[in-house]
């Protein structure tokens, strides 16, 4: 079975559920379609808190190992609690950590989590303090055959291009996960970075994005239609697209077949780590050789199995169960 490396993020996230904000629907902008609000200078109560391992790398790097995926979590932790917290947890879900450095004397990464109570939807407040200081141990990444390329930080554009130098030397597959901070701070690099790449994973708004700074004509009736955002996605050559629109669910392509599946009506709590969920199951299903329908159908039970419960990790499914509830969806091709 392949061995994969996740470049990125490991931290801690702690989720404040509430019902007292106001949602606001604002579809003009198309990059911020609804928005929540406080009353500024309120106190808001919480009843309850979750806790929970955080970070795409980490996220991902346990969603491909609990679908038998060998896996590796390549970020940068800091030398306090919180980071022997976030490594052991990793290590407890059955991550090698061999390639998450300690950055003495700084603080761990971690995101504070706002969920909505009424539409299971959040806003996430993150403080990158370690990953992004993370050092390419351009050694220990030979034995893997796969890259997985999520929340990197610091300076990324250097980091992302090592990792993809070393995976075109190692004749090695990457699948690229896109920063929605990324694209707005250095589009071109993203662009370039989406044509070198196996699988591209990316929702909808990180997809206009990217396609509203290539040079195609990018018009607000086509920004906003998925198969027009996949084909000029496609026009990049990476070998599968895969866009993702939260209850929307989610369409992938290699350029002859597109496929769209609908995301499963379940009793959401919390939406954090959906996309991540469904990236890992469906880069599994992908590794294990399965077909574009069968990657879809795994990501998007996976996806609905997690945002049943508080955090990234908490309700991801094992192979026996993937497969169960895989039946249940369906795979449309257009």
């Amino acid at each position: 079975m392949d061995k994969v490396i996740c470049f990125g993020s490991a931290g801690k996230d702690v989720f404040f559920p509430t019902d007292e904000g106001r949602i606001i629907e604002t579809p003009e902008d198309l990059l911020s379609q609804k928005k929540i609000a406080f009353e500024l200078g309120a106190k808001v109560r919480v009843k309850d808190r979750q806790e929970s391992l955080g970070g795409v790398a980490a996220n991902v790097a346990v969603g491909l190992s609990r679908l038998g995926i060998e896996t590796l979590c390549a970020s940068a932790i800091g030398d306090d609690e919180l980071g022997d917290w976030t490594r052991k947890k990793l290590q407890e879900n059955k991550v090698n950590v061999d390639l998450v450095m300690i950055n003495q004397g700084r603080k761990s990464d971690f995101s504070a989590i706002v969920v909505d109570a009424t539409t299971a939807d959040r806003v996430i407040f993150t403080n990158y303090t370690s990953s992004g200081d993370f050092k390419l141990n351009e050694e220990n990444t030979k034995p893997a055959d796969w890259f997985f390329i999520g929340d990197i930080h610091g300076k990324w554009e250097d980091q992302m291009e090592k990792i993809f130098t070393l995976a075109k030397d190692g004749d090695k597959k990457v699948a690229f996960n896109p920063r929605e901070a990324g694209i707005q701070e250095d589009a071109p690099e993203i662009i370039e970075a989406i044509g070198l790449s196996e699988i591209v994973f990316v929702n909808k708004d990180e997809a206009i994005e990217i396609v509203s700074n290539m040079h195609v004509d990018a018009d607000p009736e086509n920004v906003n239609d998925e198969k027009y955002l996949i084909e000029k996605l496609k026009s990049l050559e990476p070998k599968i697209v895969v866009l993702t629109d939260g209850t929307r669910g989610a369409w992938a392509s290699d350029g002859e077949h597109l496929f769209h599946a609908e995301a499963m009506r379940v009793a959401a709590v919390d939406s954090t780590g959906a996309g991540d969920s469904f990236t890992s199951s469906f880069l599994a299903a992908y590794i294990k050789g399965k077909s574009l329908r069968e990657c879809l159908q795994w990501g998007i039970a996976n996806s609905a199995s997690e945002v049943q419960k508080y955090g990234a990790i908490e309700g991801l499914l094992n192979e026996e169960e993937i497969l169960e509830k895989a039946k249940d969806i369906e795979a449309k091709e257009l």
